[in-house]
């Protein structure tokens, strides 16, 4: 039986899928699938695809982006579990073991993720889950912390997309990857999704991938910037459940005070940008709203106990705990 479909999405990685798919040959488990979507990849990266025996390789035609060339791997997957892996995250031989191990000690989470170690110095981290801010920042937590001070599996808001297992049933009963986000902030929309469906999250301390983070992309470029700002935005007016989202205008006033540090850092435009096409598409977002609020089966103050609240955990970066298991209050 194959227990994990691996979805990967390519797009002009270079030497990075190799290395992705070669770490994934030296898996100790060997009940898994690999489905490589390729976005019309100019760099010949999708050729370390070809020719080995557990890859099948769709090539998309187009740049679909991370989100729906993630729909369309999953639309091609036949284990019960999606794993969804970066081409840019190398894991340790005993991830999906790992990753096993935690679903069976956790076995009402729908998703899990992986502890990131940083490719250029795997002594620090470069992850270790998904934050998430009651204005609607998220940030994941860790970056630069030692690896050594990993805690042990713990509930998180999100699961980062870079490296993560979601249950696959779970994952389509949510939707999927909301498609017009095209890439960031999807896995922070779908696991806030998850959550409003009354699943936990849970990170995983023992299954391991060295990532090196925006590889293709960039952290700060502005095409990051730019979706992030967009769908920071999509991401709050859509699931944050009543009466949290009448926090929109300090939402709202958080994205403003950032524009003068865009200023200075080069990114104005890009930022300014985001939140005009994020406004633009309200209209849309709010039809959408009302489909993912109408599904939503826990009540807004246990969702709130999910959040940060102190303005100091956004700026620092800091890890939320999130707690696991059910909690009173009614749907409202």
């Amino acid at each position: 039986m194959t227990a994990f479909s691996v979805l990967i999405v390519n797009y002009r990685s270079g030497p990075w899928l190799a290395r992705c798919l070669d770490a994934l040959d030296r898996q100790t488990r060997d009940d898994f699938e690999v489905i490589v979507v390729d976005n019309a990849s100019t760099d010949g990266s999708a050729a370390a695809a070809r020719g080995r025996t557990r890859v099948r390789l769709i090539e998309a035609g187009t740049n679909l982006g991370f989100a729906a060339g993630n729909n369309l791997a999953a639309r091609h997957a036949c284990a019960p579990w999606l794993v969804l892996l970066n081409p840019d995250a190398v894991a340790e031989p005993d991830w999906l073991a790992a990753l096993a191990e935690g679903i069976a000690r956790h076995p009402t989470a729908a998703a899990f993720g992986s502890t990131q170690l940083s490719w250029d110095d795997p002594g620090r981290l470069d992850g270790t889950g998904d934050a998430c801010h009651v204005l609607g920042l998220a940030w994941r937590s860790g970056i630069g912390r030692p690896a050594a001070a990993v805690p042990p599996d713990h509930g998180v808001f999100a699961a980062c997309a870079a490296a993560a297992a979601i249950r696959r049933d779970a994952f389509e009963a949510a939707g999927g990857f909301d498609e017009s986000y095209f890439c960031y902030f999807e896995d922070v929309d779908l696991c806030f999704r998850l959550r409003l469906a009354g699943h936990d999250v849970v990170q995983l301390a023992a299954a391991r991938v060295r990532h090196k983070g925006s590889a293709v992309t960039g952290r700060a470029s502005a095409f990051a910037v730019y979706h992030g700002t967009r769908n920071r935005l999509w991401t709050f007016v859509k699931n944050m459940p009543g009466p949290l989202v009448w926090l929109l205008p300090l939402h709202l006033a958080v994205t403003a005070l950032m524009l003068p540090r865009a200023l200075v850092r080069g990114t104005f435009g890009p930022t300014w940008r985001g939140l005009r096409d994020g406004l633009a598409g309200l209209p849309a977002v709010l039809a959408e709203r009302r489909r993912v609020q109408a599904g939503r089966r826990i009540g807004w103050r246990r969702l709130a106990g999910t959040l940060a609240v102190s303005p100091l955990a956004a700026l620092g970066r800091r890890p939320v705990p999130v707690p696991l298991g059910p909690s009173p209050g009614p749907i409202i």
